[in-house]
């Protein structure tokens, strides 16, 4: 009898965690439906986390107001993971490299939707800066100087710091 109450209780709250958790699910997607709208949706969570990032060190960045268009494309430059192209007469155009999204893992695709919302939203150009040991400086390395990026660990934090910061 005891066990069959407790098969019971837990039955009971698995399925009411499982609705609420469902329900939750259903809004945040229905919240989220057209969150960017001229986004690729995969790359929603990068644009999601950029602005919580900087809502993190004190600059509320709406993305939306930007007219951004961002898409994952092949770019036909070897070597070239993303570009921010922009003028005044269009608006800002991300372009993530195809290939480079497909055998990227979250590490470099953040790293790489970071790098270009850095052009296109925060004006932020190159910064080929390096420290002795070769590491780079900044998220906005060109990627021609052969430093590397250490983006983990409490690195993340300086690079982030340093990214939106420098405006």
């Amino acid at each position: 009898m005891y066990r069959s109450i407790v098969v019971c209780l837990c039955s009971y709250f698995l399925f009411a965690c499982q609705s609420d958790f469902n329900n939750s699910l259903d809004d945040t997607i229905r919240t989220n439906n057209n969150a960017y709208p001229s986004v690729d949706q995969e790359l929603w969570t990068y644009f999601q986390l950029f602005e919580t990032e900087a809502a993190q060190r004190g600059f509320e960045i709406d993305l939306n107001k930007f007219d951004l268009l961002a898409e994952i494309h092949e770019i036909d430059q070897e070597d070239v993971a993303g570009t921010c192209t922009y003028s005044s007469d269009n608006p800002n155009e991300i372009t993530i490299d195809e290939s480079f999204w497909n055998s990227a893992s979250q590490k470099y695709k953040e790293i790489v939707v970071f790098h270009e919302l850095g052009h296109c939203v925060l004006g932020r150009d190159h910064n080929n800066n390096a420290n002795s040991s070769g590491i780079c400086l900044s998220l906005m390395n060109s990627g021609l100087t052969g430093c590397a990026i250490e983006y983990t660990g409490s690195n993340k934090s300086i690079y982030l710091d340093e990214l939106f910061y420098q405006n």
